[in-house]
């Protein structure tokens, strides 16, 4: 099994900036795939952003293109989301997760993670 925890999440304020982590734990995540996914009240989770398993490869969804990076630090078991120029409607819950099957590129869908964090909530007011 995997564990992850989020953190970095908390309020700000319309053009500001946060820096998601994601620690995980129980093995190592050096060779799977990783996502980012959010959650507004009311609305179905939804893509965020994925890196492939060496990081070279990373997608985002259209409404956070230029503004979010993801990134991974292998050796510290860890994924970031550095997400800039935040806009009231980025408000959600944040989960990270974890692909254990076989992993080649980036994956966009629920269905393709196997281990999920709590999340963590990031507020940005107007």
């Amino acid at each position: 099994q995997v564990q992850l925890v989020e953190s970095g999440g908390g309020l700000v304020q319309a053009g500001g900036s946060l820096r998601l982590s994601c620690a995980a734990s129980g093995r190592t995540i050096s060779t799977y795939a990783m996502g980012w996914f959010r959650q507004a009240p009311g609305e179905e989770r939804e893509f965020v952003a994925a890196i492939s398993w060496r990081g070279g490869i990373t997608d985002y969804a259209a409404s956070v293109k230029g503004r979010f990076t993801i990134s991974r630090d292998n050796a510290k078991n860890t994924v970031y989301l550095q997400m800039n120029s935040l806009k009231p409607e980025d408000t959600a819950v944040y989960y990270c997760s974890v692909r254990t099957g076989y992993s080649s590129g980036v994956y966009y869908s629920r269905r393709d993670y196997d281990y999920w964090g709590q999340g963590t909530q990031v507020t940005v007011s107007s």
